[in-house]
């Protein structure tokens, strides 16, 4: 029996969240990259660069999938078990390797990157073991780390990819205003969360009938729960009086929005009230300071100074937001556009970020609990666009 190394398998028709175009410049971009540090092939191998190059998105499996780009090919390579599914969700040519011999997915890459080249590769996501394996089968001219300059072309968002997440930020606030209509003394934490899952996914599948449906998700958490940003649900029942955190995320095609409320089932006290309107003013405040020549450290100075003008800035857990676009919970983020003092990146039309202010008040202290709200805002040549919609404040999420 001829058991090859690798293969093509292509059938079925192509499906692609955005028009073969999009994807031309994309790579355009990369390549311009490429020549610039006289790379002669990259090896992409992160989630969030393969599906932003080409549109798949893999699911790994403890497999390797990648991306190889030439001047002349876009090429992805994945494993046997994904069949044609690959090609269909890909913009550019699959290769398909099997696993009738260790490291065929290498040889399927060296059959496009050749060797002795320049390689480009991401360095903050090649494992040791793999970038061996490379330096192996490709023996490289030289290892160029490109994942610093695609991280800076995936910053700025293309009309096609604003138009995207503006649908995802509208389908974050349905979720939003179900898990809102969920929410009730003795439910738990899963059950309201699952109410705003279901919601989204519905959504996104009326909006997006041709997608993939997978990665949408809800963090709704009460009481001593709501101190982390990023805590599990849990099946704890809600009781009168509980500070809440609303924690939508949508994913359209590896496209990530969010929506994030705090709330209160019945009248929080004066203490909770207080911390509460703060930070509601801190984040107004934030997102006015959302404008194109603003550096991303020079707004968080200006927020810390207006939350340390109220004794609130010790409480602060972390950024104040973050770039928005091709990312998950699991997969890459753009670390280069997010809202700290290390980061001096300037904002500029056509940038899409967040505004997340979070003070955490610990137990036994009043107004205990945490507080967090978070709007997403494109970056236009005169200010910023608010694209979320739900309410924020007291006004409208006290219930019960």
């Amino acid at each position: 029996m001829d058991r090859p190394d690798f293969y093509r398998f292509h059938q079925g028709s192509r499906v692609l969240p955005f028009a073969p175009a999009e994807y031309d410049a994309r790579l355009a971009g990369l390549r311009s990259a490429m020549a610039e540090a006289g790379i002669g092939a990259c090896v992409l191998t992160s989630m969030q660069a393969i599906a932003y190059y080409s549109g798949f998105l893999y699911c790994s499996f403890g497999r390797p999938y990648g991306l190889v780009v030439t001047a002349t090919d876009s090429v992805t390579v994945s494993a046997g078990i994904d069949a044609a599914q690959p090609w269909r969700r890909c913009h550019g040519d699959n290769i398909t390797y099997t696993d009738w011999a260790r490291n065929n997915y290498w040889r399927a890459v060296r059959s496009v990157a050749g060797e002795g080249q320049a390689i480009g590769y991401e360095a903050d996501h090649l494992t040791l073991a793999q970038k061996a394996l490379m330096d192996a089968f490709l023996k490289p001219a030289a290892c160029i780390d490109i994942a610093p300059a695609s991280m800076r072309q995936r910053m700025g968002k293309s009309p096609a990819e604003i138009a995207l997440i503006k649908q995802g930020a509208e389908v974050a606030d349905a979720g939003g205003y179900a898990i809102r209509v969920a929410i009730r003394e003795g439910a738990r934490e899963i059950d309201v969360a699952m109410a705003g899952r279901d919601a989204m996914e519905l959504e996104i599948a009326r909006r997006f009938p041709e997608a993939e449906y997978r990665d949408t998700w809800v963090w709704f958490q009460s009481g001593i729960n709501t101190d982390g940003a990023h805590n599990p649900v849990t099946a704890r029942a809600l009781q009168q009086g509980d500070i809440l955190s609303l924690n939508t995320f949508p994913m359209i095609s590896g496209y990530y929005t969010a929506l994030e409320r705090t709330l209160f089932l019945g009248q929080p006290d004066a203490a909770s009230l207080k911390v509460w309107e703060a930070n509601v003013a801190a984040h107004e405040y934030g997102m006015s300071l959302l404008v194109p020549g603003a550096s991303c450290a020079e707004v968080t100075e200006k927020i810390n100074a207006f939350l340390a003008e109220r004794d609130l800035l010790q409480y602060r857990t972390f950024g104040y937001g973050h770039s928005f676009g091709v990312l998950s919970h699991y997969y890459g983020r753009e670390a280069g556009l997010e809202l700290r003092e290390d980061i001096d990146t300037v904002l500029e039309p056509g940038m899409v970020i967040s505004m997340e202010p979070m003070l955490t008040i610990p137990e036994g202290q009043p107004g205990a609990g945490g507080y967090r709200e978070h709007d997403i805002l494109v970056i236009t040549d005169g200010g910023a666009e608010n694209i979320t919609g739900y309410p924020c404040g007291p006004g409208f999420n006290i219930l019960g």
